[in-house]
């Protein structure tokens, strides 16, 4: 039998996200330096993200050119709503069909909608940025709104029973509301009015009791419960929104993408005061790389996970290679993972009944795709990766003999990963032992050695969390864990790992 008497263990959990701003001493064990694909779980570990699979089977029409990107995605009532060149279409969750219920929206741009209810009929009301705003009930019937002071408007929410619209080319720092209960009244008599602040506006956002002007280096909010006590404040003149579309509820507050990174507002104990904080910086190196660069922005929240995802659209720049980031709120903190192989032209989520739905248009197939969905993105393998920081075990300057790692996971099916040990952070002269096979095998063995073990009971329920035991090979001064899976594989979560070594000679 070996003698393991000098052997050291060393356990961590997989906790803290992606963080790129920490040298590799300073960072924490369960942090990574690669977390692609992954999300932080808010059940603990980090967990390999679900696909997505097409919603309706058949393409969004197009109305001039195969290449068209969907301009809004919906969910109505039981209908989802698609818009695409200059039509607008609605069909059935996993339909084979779109109908085309409002046409002849020239020059329309990316839409903006708000589901309302003001007088017992559930409607949603939408926006393109150059045509007259539009109305669909229940029965997927159109009207137009028919002021000229809105025609061409951006955006639109609905806020303590009036319709605000704002972001007209040619109003560009005026928001126009319509009387109470009326989204196509506009007599000032009757409760209606307008207001402007001194930036262009980028985004509407209801929040708490008070709706939210964000502009391009400002924002505002708007208080008061009718046209005859709302008033325009300052939030702050010094930080904006770059882009309406990242605006979000989110984790009881708002987050949206300023200059410097993802930001959010929040409401402190005294009444009125609004604090302003940063929570990207972890990540800051990845926003600085596509702020400047990327052509369009998506966001989307899943609130069942606490969590929400930003995406960088880039012209150039394939499906597969589109970039996102991961935030979730875990205990008090906000940790980050990259999303890639995404690239949503439009999205949106809705719950339903407590059913998450999450939803985007394809960028240029036509396609409306629902997230969350099966082990690939339609298809295409999701490749993801976790990479740990290189560890020293607090002395980078004694070599480590390693012997085993053991791997805490959370198999939901079968599963098949490759877990890598890099060392003395990659150099080539290093050992590079071949990959060890994580996999549904790992689990059998370790539940009796039997076929008969695996399968629903095990997964469904949830309980099982298998301690895999590992024997590995190689030494070096730091040591790194690396987990690849670039097949069709089921999400699973790293839960943690604990590494076992013999101290060796001191460099």
């Amino acid at each position: 039998m070996a003698d393991e008497s000098q052997v050291t263990p060393s356990a961590f959990n997989c906790e803290g996200g992606l963080v790129l701003n920490k040298s590799t001493f300073m960072m924490q064990p369960g942090e990574a330096l690669e977390l692609r694909n992954f999300e932080p779980a808010i059940d603990g570990g980090y967990r390999r993200i679900n696909g997505f699979a097409k919603y309706v089977s058949v393409i969004v029409p197009f109305t001039s050119s195969a290449s068209e990107k969907i301009l809004m995605v919906a969910t109505f009532g039981s209908n989802v709503l698609a818009a695409r060149g200059t039509s607008i279409y609605s069909a059935t969750p996993g339909g084979s069909s779109w109908t085309s219920i409002d046409s002849g929206r020239t020059s329309a741009g990316k839409y903006n909608f708000e589901r309302f209810n003001f007088d017992g009929t559930d409607k949603i009301i939408l926006v393109d940025g150059a045509n007259a705003p539009t109305v669909f009930n229940s029965s997927l019937s159109a009207t137009d709104v028919s002021d000229s002071s809105v025609a061409g408007s951006k955006f639109v929410v609905s806020h303590r029973n009036h319709m605000f619209f704002a972001g007209k080319s040619t109003t560009k720092q005026e928001v126009v509301f319509s009387e109470p209960f009326n989204e196509d009244g506009f007599n000032s008599g009757s409760g209606a009015g307008s207001f402007k602040v001194d930036d262009e506006i980028t985004g509407l956002k209801v929040f708490r009791d008070d709706l939210f002007i964000f502009c391009e280096t400002r924002i505002f909010k708007l208080s008061g419960s009718s046209s005859s006590n709302f008033a325009v404040s300052d939030v702050t003149r010094d930080i904006g929104c770059i882009n309406g579309d990242t605006i979000q509820e989110f984790a009881g507050d708002l987050i949206f993408l300023g200059p410097d990174g993802l930001r959010t507002i929040a409401g402190t104990a005294r009444i009125g005061d609004v604090e302003l904080g940063t929570i990207s910086t972890n990540v800051q190196s990845i926003f600085n790389d596509n702020i400047s660069s990327a052509s369009e922005f998506d966001s989307v929240v899943i609130p069942d996970k606490t969590q929400y995802r930003i995406f960088f659209t880039k012209s150039n720049t394939a499906e597969n290679s589109t970039k996102g980031i991961i935030c979730v709120m875990r205990g008090q903190k906000f940790e980050f993972s990259e999303i890639r192989g995404i690239r949503p032209a439009c999205t949106d989520h809705f719950v339903s009944s407590g059913d998450v739905i999450v939803l985007h248009g394809a960028y240029s197939d036509g396609f409306i795709y629902r997230q969350e969905q099966g082990n690939t993105f339609d298809g295409k393998v999701i490749l993801g990766r976790y990479r740990s920081p290189d560890l020293t075990f607090n002395d980078p300057g004694i070599r480590k003999h390693m012997q085993r790692v053991i791997i805490n996971y959370k198999p939901e099916s079968t599963i098949d990963a490759d877990l890598f040990l890099r060392y003395d952070y990659d150099d080539v002269d290093a050992a590079r032992p071949a990959a060890y096979p994580l996999d549904s095998e790992d689990v059998v063995a370790l539940y009796g050695g039997t076929a008969s073990t695996y399968g629903t009971t095990l997964y469904d329920n949830g309980a099982s969390q298998p301690l895999v035991r590992q024997s590995v090979e190689g030494s070096g001064f730091a040591v790194a864990l690396k987990v690849e899976d670039g097949g069709v594989t089921a999400p699973y979560s790293l839960k943690g790992f604990q590494l076992e070594y013999q101290l060796g000679a001191r460099r």
